[in-house]
């Protein structure tokens, strides 16, 4: 995570490990997103059965696994009192954040692109949570830095600014362990989004007596883009909107 966590609310550095709710929730979106691919990308290849893929597909996975264990680190730090290396991992957190999200937008993209191009329609699924993802982390993301002061606010948004961006190893989860043919299950991707946003709430109304305003905005954005996904990606006008961005795109 980035930035600092105030000392005062750490155990002292070298203190016996003690896993906190937001390591549980960072550990349950790694094995969401660790499962998810390693079912559908890693082992197939592993096995020589996953299709060649372009060196952007390879670069989004090593960022975004390199991310992933740094949440995890971030927070494992935390449980273990360790204020001051955590505090050193920070801009470099940030900088993660940010190139993890911006490629993950590239990579989305240009495979929507491609699927445009071969005559599928432009406003997919896909489309539609990667652009939510990109918007939903940027915002959550910018909070959580803004509050890196406030510790439990800030662990809070970072948890809520992954919810966006774990869809594609939720999905891939879910489609592998169910046998589903439908790449994108929506009913089992929000049941398990819904349920962390819920997860987190309690959390904090149990832990403060109430919920502020802006682990409200966190819970309402993940539940406004499941509530909208249907509607919006079979309406003609995301469809237009889609044609337009992807017509900007443009890989080799």
């Amino acid at each position: 995570m980035t930035a600092s966590v105030a000392a005062a609310t750490l155990t002292p550095v070298g203190s016996r490990f003690r896993p906190s709710f937001y390591f549980w929730m960072t550990l349950a979106m790694c094995l969401f997103v660790f499962a998810g691919f390693g079912l559908h990308s890693f082992l197939p290849a592993l096995q020589g059965n996953f299709p060649p893929a372009p060196p952007i597909v390879h670069l989004h996975g090593m960022v975004f696994v390199a991310w992933m264990l740094l949440l995890l680190v971030q927070s494992a730090l935390v449980c273990s009192g360790n204020a001051k290396l955590h505090r050193a991992l920070g801009i470099w957190g940030i900088a993660q954040g940010t190139a993890t999200i911006l490629i993950g937008l590239l990579m989305q993209l240009i495979a929507s692109g491609r699927g445009h191009a071969a005559g599928r329609p432009a406003g997919t699924d896909g489309l539609y949570l990667g652009l939510l993802a990109f918007l939903g982390f940027a915002l959550m993301f910018a909070l959580a830095i803004g509050n890196r002061t406030r510790p439990d606010v800030h662990r809070r948004m970072i948890l809520f600014a992954m919810l966006p961006v774990i869809p594609p190893g939720v999905n891939r989860f879910w489609a592998n362990v169910l046998g589903l043919d439908d790449p994108v299950p929506t009913f089992w991707l929000y049941l398990t989004l819904w349920s962390m946003a819920a997860a987190i709430l309690l959390q904090e109304r149990r832990t403060t007596g109430r919920i502020g305003a802006l682990s409200l905005l966190g819970a309402g954005w993940i539940v406004a883009e499941g509530a909208l996904h249907e509607a919006v990606v079979a309406s003609p006008y995301f469809e237009r909107v889609a044609a337009v961005i992807l017509g900007l795109v443009h890989y080799r």
